[in-house]
């Protein structure tokens, strides 16, 4: 994911090794009968409930594959992020759950699944939307419109490349200050991402909603979107190819759907997820 990562460590799994040349396959891990995985403990991607519980778009989407697959029980490691992959590489878990971006340089150090997740960028407005606003590109279409932005955040880089001036942006120090700026009519939008405005309204604001239906900023000439996979070492051609075509299958339920709306995707990035492919995100230059 293309953002601040919190660096969350909680209940090492035990370490069971396999040999530096052994590759595990589906037939090892229900012979064991569990798998383990890997999270970064960051909401709503991967994480840990005050149980101990995995919760999150990918272990939940995991859990509901790997029981498609005949294996009932998965052993959580949660980790910083960065140690995800070298973690992964020296066997301390069998995959990664942590809706990590696809990006080529990434490709060339582990495999990754088909996309599991899509979000891009979103706007919380007032209730009702009164401005009508469902894209960064309508902020520019009056200039008597404001726009709120966390200081330093991406979204002012998208903002002028789409031509909004700065008088119409407003500055803000945190997530935390958007409620207020929306609800006192300081702006008449907070630009973020799509995930980050959906826990904004879950967090029980008033006065306020998500901008729906919302159309990504094109940056460039490509839409500001990321994509996250489950990732598995590159030598367990089994397991993965296993796992993968479960989740292709799983993709084209009702119950994928529901796990990714209830933790803040919108319909759009639902369908986003369902039709980007591994190897064109792999390949992008």
């Amino acid at each position: 994911m293309n953002l601040i990562h919190l660096a969350g460590i909680a209940g090492l799994a035990v370490v069971t090794g396999l040999g530096a040349a052994q590759a595990t396959t589906l037939d090892e891990v229900k012979s064991n009968g569990y798998i383990r995985g890997a999270s970064a403990n960051e909401v709503p991607y991967s994480y840990m409930d005050e149980s101990g519980t995995a919760k999150g778009i990918g272990p939940e989407v995991a859990t509901a594959v790997l029981k498609s697959m005949g294996v009932e029980e998965i052993q959580w490691t949660v980790t910083p992020f960065g140690s995800l992959i070298p973690g992964l590489k020296a066997k301390r878990y069998d995959f990664v759950a942590a809706e990590m971006n696809i990006l080529p340089d990434r490709c060339k150090q582990v495999t990754f699944t088909e996309p599991n997740s899509s979000y891009g960028e979103g706007l919380l407005v007032p209730t009702g939307n009164p401005k009508k606003l469902h894209s960064y590109e309508d902020i520019k279409k009056d200039p008597a419109l404001k726009v709120a932005i966390v200081s330093g955040a991406d979204q002012i880089d998208f903002l002028h490349d789409l031509g909004v001036p700065d008088s119409q942006i407003v500055l803000i120090q945190a997530n935390a200050d958007a409620l207020s700026t929306i609800q006192t009519g300081r702006a008449d939008a907070y630009a973020a991402t799509e995930l980050t405005v959906s826990q904004l309204v879950k967090s029980g604001g008033t006065g306020v909603e998500q901008a729906e239906p919302f159309s990504d900023p094109v940056i460039k000439g490509k839409p500001a979107r990321s994509y996250g996979g489950f990732d598995f070492r590159t030598d367990d051609k089994d397991l993965y190819d296993a796992f993968n075509k479960a989740l292709v299958t799983f993709k084209a339920t009702e119950d994928y759907k529901k796990i990714l709306i209830s933790n803040g995707l919108s319909p759009e990035s639902v369908e986003a997820a369902r039709t980007k492919k591994m190897e064109e995100l792999c390949a992008a230059k």
